[in-house]
């Protein structure tokens, strides 16, 4: 008799051992996973940082008897488009950065990997805004699309077109 009530306290001891780890498995399980942020490294750097050395040149926006003026880098090659802004924390009052497209054509963006909102300005051949994707959501890979062919494509700080009243129809000149 003695044998078996110890058999069975070995066995309750054991079954609460199992239960107690099964039960830290399940809510190890059901916990809400953190969101994926995707930091892929860019290609020509090896390391998840801001591009650096790219050629600078100014730009201005005429919009109306306003002509706004800025510092833009210029993201020629496609390797320099297809990291473009990303990783930066900030961008300076007055800066921004162009993605030249010879030929014109139909652009896409998204902002995988941008820390900070951006305006897209989406210019045609004619050097005037297209269209304009105003505080694009950092991070997102949501396609942001030109409405037809452009010549190019100029990003600014988020609120940037906004806050200078800039808005399609106006003419850009680098």
């Amino acid at each position: 008799m003695m044998v078996r009530a110890g058999l069975w306290q070995w066995c309750c001891k054991l079954l609460r051992r199992d239960v107690a780890v099964a039960f830290a498995a399940l809510v190890a399980l059901a916990a809400p996973l953190p969101a994926p942020v995707a930091l892929a490294a860019p290609a020509a750097t090896g390391s998840p940082r801001p591009q650096q050395g790219l050629k600078v040149v100014p730009l201005a926006i005429h919009s109306g008897r306003k002509v706004h003026r800025y510092q833009v880098e210029v993201a020629q090659t496609a390797e320099q488009q297809a990291i473009g802004m990303m990783y930066r924390h900030q961008v300076p009052e007055a800066t921004g950065m162009i993605f030249p497209m010879n030929p014109p054509r139909q652009a896409s963006f998204w902002m995988r990997n941008t820390l900070v909102p951006l305006d897209l300005l989406f210019i045609g051949a004619d050097g005037r805004i297209r269209n304009i994707i105003a505080d694009a959501v950092p991070l997102s890979e949501a396609p942001l699309s030109s409405l037809g062919e452009v010549a190019a494509v100029l990003e600014l700080a988020g609120g940037e077109a906004a806050r200078k009243g800039i808005k399609p129809g106006d003419r850009v000149r680098w």
